[in-house]
């Protein structure tokens, strides 16, 4: 997507999927997420972010987000 590379996406609704690793928490990672969440919200889409532990562990409930989000948004 531009110049980012996105980890999954949905074209037809406008939505993005992001799953970060630990080195998300960092601050120059944040910096970078944010900057590139910004571009892609001015692209029209929807970005969700989720912890890869939350994907690990509670599938369930990323799954309820992501659902949740599309019949709210879609």
């Amino acid at each position: 997507m531009g110049s980012y590379i996105v980890d999954f996406a949905c074209l037809e609704l406008r939505v993005i999927i992001e799953l970060d690793g630990g080195q998300h928490a960092e601050p120059d990672h944040q910096l970078q997420d944010a900057e590139r969440d910004r571009w892609l919200r001015e692209q029209g889409f929807c970005v969700l972010r989720f912890w890869n532990n939350d994907v690990l562990i509670n599938l369930d409930a990323v799954l309820e987000t992501i659902r949740e989000k599309i019949l709210r948004d879609g």
